[in-house]
């Protein structure tokens, strides 16, 4: 049986958090965690990124309390919460936790509302009201302390629920897609919040999303999870660089595919690809064998424009469209042959209908067995069906997470 994967923070003390053996939880015939193992240090900050009906929130939810296992063990700063015959509700497992829809009490105002989290420690109101105000100084609203939620905007609501979770200096901090509910400029502003309000106040952190951007500015250990299967956990440039399967490369960014079959190496893992007329060098992924049919799976920022010139040979593609987006241009190309090329980065618009040389770079060309390329990419697409399937069957069991305690 494999040991736990360990997830280290950032202070150096090697401690665990909060370790899961085995977690496994069904709703009838569905089961939706898959025997999930891990372990999380003190001050790091875990992302779980996952497509909806991954088992993202169904795990968080498993951490918290309000969904009992179906099997596996469960333990948080060193005291057994769940496993079997035993399972401590929500407020017995001294945890904090932010919403996505903020979850405020509306006849509370922001100072009550943070002082709310504070009730536990048995401290006199004038004590709990210092410090809630000094959290909402933190977060950049202490101003706003006699509001009642219903005054205050999303940005500013999301900012009291973060201060009512920090206030307590609870060893565990669970984020429920916090972010999804706020306008994109307000997103930026409040992820850099719970970044380094996080950090600085060293809490450990297990936050769960589907927007790969925000996992990606925020983890500093990133797992992603389909099926009820954690498939990758790591620091979040080798899972990017380096992704175990195809699934986790299309999840985490790709541009397009193309096919090719491998004609021979071309340095320290590296590989010859014969895709059409062109001959691309890639990274070559687990599996991959000489002389096989082969996916190539490019990063973003792996492809490049240039001019096309007569004498050159190599991939050619026609500009189908262009936008204009943070200081430079995207580009949808067509290659010849027929693949679609996305997010193609340039500061010069090509024009529409133009032709173009495409250059890549081996490093953000991933080269996988045609075989379990193609499996990923037919999952992908069916994932929305599973997920209204997955939501149709689950019974209304356990209490919402808003139950829990801030």
């Amino acid at each position: 049986m494999s040991a736990p994967a360990r997830l280290e923070g950032t202070s150096g003390t090697g401690e665990p958090v909060l370790v899961a053996a085995k977690l496994t939880k069904s709703y009838r015939d569905l089961r939706v965690l898959d025997g999930v193992d891990l372990v999380v240090d003190r001050s790091s900050f875990l992302v779980l990124l996952g497509p909806s009906g991954s088992g993202k929130t169904t795990l968080l939810r498993c951490i918290a309390g309000t969904e009992r296992l179906s099997a596996g063990t469960l333990t948080i700063d060193g005291r057994a919460v769940a496993g079997p015959r035993k399972h401590l509700s929500p407020e017995r497992r001294n945890l904090s936790m932010v919403f996505q829809d903020y979850a405020l009490w509306p006849h509370m105002t922001a100072a009550e509302n943070v002082g709310f989290a504070l009730r536990r420690l048995s401290l006199g109101s004038e004590e709990r009201r210092r410090r809630a105000l000094e959290m909402l100084e933190r977060v950049g609203i202490a101003q706003l302390g006699d509001q009642y939620p219903g005054r205050l905007s999303g940005g500013q609501q999301q900012r009291v629920a973060l201060a009512r979770a920090l206030v307590a200096q609870s060893p565990l901090l669970l984020c429920d897609e916090p972010l999804s509910n706020l306008d994109a400029h307000l997103r930026e502003q409040v992820r850099v919040e719970i970044a380094t309000l996080a950090r600085d106040s060293e809490a450990t952190v297990v936050y769960i999303t589907h927007d790969q951007v925000e996992a990606f500015s925020l983890a500093d250990q990133l797992a992603v999870i389909n099926q009820g299967r954690i498939l990758q956990i790591g620091p979040p440039e080798e899972v990017y660089r380096m992704p175990a399967s195809p699934f986790v490369a299309h999840f985490t960014g790709l541009a397009g595919t193309l096919t090719g079959e491998v004609v021979g190496g071309a340095g320290p893992g590296l590989i010859r690809v014969r895709s059409g007329p062109a001959e691309l060098r890639a990274t070559a992924m687990r599996g991959v064998r000489g002389g096989e049919r082969v996916q190539l799976l490019l990063r973003p920022d792996s492809v490049s424009l240039g001019e096309v010139r007569p004498e050159a040979e190599g991939l050619t593609g026609t500009i189908r469209d262009s936008s204009f987006r943070a200081g430079a241009y995207d580009h949808v190309v067509d290659v010849e042959g027929g693949s679609r090329l996305t997010g193609v980065r340039s500061h010069a618009r090509a024009g529409r209908g133009g032709r173009v040389a495409i250059a890549i770079d081996p490093q953000g060309c991933l080269a996988f067995p045609e075989r379990d390329a193609r499996s990923a990419h037919d999952e992908l697409s069916t994932l929305a069906h599973e997920a209204v399937d997955r939501q149709a069957t689950r019974p209304a069991e356990g209490a919402d997470l808003r139950q829990a305690p801030a």
